[in-house]
C-alpha cells in the first residue's frame, strides 16, 4: 500500500490539507511531531493512528520534495 491510499485532500476537512485516512490530523502536524517524538511515542500518544501513517506522511513529504519547483 502506497502513501496514496493513506493520504487524503478533502476542502471540507481542515481546510482541503493532506491528511492521514481523513482524519484531523495532517500531514504536516504528523511530520512536526517527528521533529520532537519517536514515532512509538506518537503512537502512544496517538492511539488512532498506525504506524503505516508515519509511513506514508514520510513517503507523501518526499513525493513532494522530488517535484520539480518552477520559479
Amino acid at each position: 500500500m502506497g502513501w496514496e491510499e493513506r493520504i487524503t485532500v478533502d476542502p471540507k476537512v481542515m481546510g482541503g490539507k493532506p491528511c492521514i485516512r481523513g482524519m484531523r490530523i495532517t500531514v504536516g502536524t504528523l511530520l512536526t511531531l517527528l521533529r520532537h517524538q519517536t514515532p512509538e511515542e506518537i503512537l502512544r500518544d496517538y492511539p488512532y493512528l498506525e504506524p503505516e501513517d508515519i509511513d506514508a506522511a514520510l513517503a507523501y513529504a518526499a513525493h513532494l520534495a522530488d517535484q520539480e519547483v518552477r520559479a
